[in-house]
């Protein structure tokens, strides 16, 4: 039988947590806290390049190498990171389990209404893979659409392959691949004139090829951009906005550019589109 203390105890509790993540917190209070705690705990997949952990332990990856950056000129000494599956991340940050969470984990409308993201970090854009040159113009799959002849390949039922037929491509030019080796095969042999795929998986491929007859064209145009950005508590807007403050510091000088292109991502389109675009869905 319940105890009708514990209950009215319990939904004092949830009243208090409500209030207190409902409360604002100052980004001077939040820093300050950060700074004597002496690191930002961050929360993150080991998912390399966006996230990994070295085995002596070391945090490493785009996204915790660009928080540390932030945080270093925020005066934060450095990140801690605890690996967290992507499900659990929005909880234990609302938890108060991470300061913030960098971890791949791409904007989207309902975790947008849960957290405060900063601007862009790291995104996953379209690319084409194509010969080495580009020689007929592809930039964007209408131009595929418009060429009576292109093939264009693409995973079965992946984003690639619904992207080409909305942009007009007949059914009957777009080739499903059922994986990375079998589309670059299919181009160097000449089955197909493009093969797409999101940015990191077409660069992995070119690296492990290093067949010089093909090249990258990246991000495809009028494709959707994917990206994540450090998500915050939203009761500390405060400080995401600090952190945004330094982050576009470092995209303008470049700094931003050589933390992320070594990992693969891509720095341009990070700074293509905005949190605003991508919460809106």
């Amino acid at each position: 039988m319940l105890n009708l203390k514990t209950i009215s105890a319990s939904i004092g509790a949830m009243a208090l947590t409500a209030l207190a993540l409902s409360t604002p917190v100052k980004a001077d209070e939040a820093l300050d806290k950060l700074k004597a705690q002496g690191f930002a705990r961050i929360a993150i997949a080991n998912e390399p390049p966006f996230t990994a952990v070295k085995p002596d332990g070391t945090v490493s990856g785009a996204g915790p190498d660009v928080a540390r950056a932030v945080f270093k000129k925020l005066g934060v000494a450095d990140v801690v990171a605890s690996i967290s599956e992507y499900g659990a991340m929005i909880p234990g940050l609302q938890a108060g389990r991470h300061d913030v969470v960098t971890a791949g984990l791409f904007m989207k409308p309902e975790r947008c209404r849960a957290v405060a993201y900063s601007e862009p970090i790291l995104c996953d854009a379209e690319a084409f893979l194509v010969k080495k040159g580009n020689p007929k113009g592809f930039k964007s799959y209408k131009d595929i659409a418009v060429d009576a002849k292109a093939t264009i390949g693409a995973p079965g039922g992946g984003t690639e392959e619904r992207l080409a037929l909305e942009a007009g491509v007949p059914r009957d030019r777009v080739i499903v691949v059922p994986d990375g080796q079998s589309g670059i095969k299919m181009l160097q042999d000449g089955r197909i004139d493009v093969y797409s795929l999101p940015v990191l998986s077409i660069n992995d491929l070119v690296k492990k090829a290093n067949d010089p007859s093909v090249e990258v064209f990246a991000p495809v145009v009028n494709a959707p951009v994917y990206c994540d950005g450090a998500a915050f508590r939203k009761d500390q807007t405060a400080l995401r906005d600090e952190f945004d403050k330094v982050l576009a510091e470092m995209k303008a000088s470049g700094e931003f550019t050589k933390i992320v292109e070594p990992y693969g991502f891509s720095a341009k389109a990070a700074m293509s589109t905005t949190r605003d675009k991508l919460c809106a869905g």
